[in-house]
């Protein structure tokens, strides 16, 4: 089960920057085992509206604001997807990119573009469409797909300044 962060909070890998373009090697330097983190961003429209079926009309205005419209309101979201593996000797790949884009395609873009994610997107059924909500749904779609090295972290951007990431029982590296 990932642990999602909230808002605007930052989670940092503390391993060591190999500086060969490849990502962050975590753990001791010079260990044998160097793993790579690579990372994939896509990004996708949806609308959304935040509303508690528990609260009265005046409790979810109260407490949601503007995000209680129930005509909802929309977000252009980036999504970054990272992998944790060590490099295939033979490809030089963590994992193959092409099939991690098509996961990607298959399991968010189908699912969530240009969606009003409280009403056609199944696995939100029941659940605040937060960001934070949200991401933890899209690592558990990802999560059983990633065949090569193993999940690290969802990042989901609302917006510029707003995040939720989930990694892996809430381990940064």
């Amino acid at each position: 089960m990932p642990v999602c962060f909230g808002r605007r909070i930052v989670r940092t890998c503390k391993g060591l920057w190999n500086g060969k373009g490849g990502g962050f090697r975590c753990g001791p330097q010079g260990s044998e085992s160097d793993m790579v983190l690579i990372t994939r961003k896509i990004e996708f429209s949806a609308s959304h509206l935040y509303h508690n079926p528990a609260f009265s009309p005046d409790e979810n205005r109260r407490v949601f604001g503007k995000c209680n419209n129930p005509h909802g309101h929309g977000h252009n979201y980036t999504l970054e997807v990272t992998v944790a593996g060590e490099p295939d000797p033979v490809t030089g790949m963590v994992l193959d990119l092409k099939e991690l884009k098509e996961i990607l395609e298959r399991e968010v873009m189908q699912r969530m573009d240009h969606r009003f994610l409280n009403y056609e997107v199944a696995e939100l059924k029941g659940q605040i469409p937060t960001c934070e909500n949200i991401a933890r749904v899209i690592w558990d779609l990802l999560d059983p797909q990633i065949k090569q090295g193993r999940l690290h972290r969802v990042r989901l951007y609302e917006s510029a300044d707003l995040f939720a990431d989930c990694y892996r029982n809430g381990a940064a590296c």
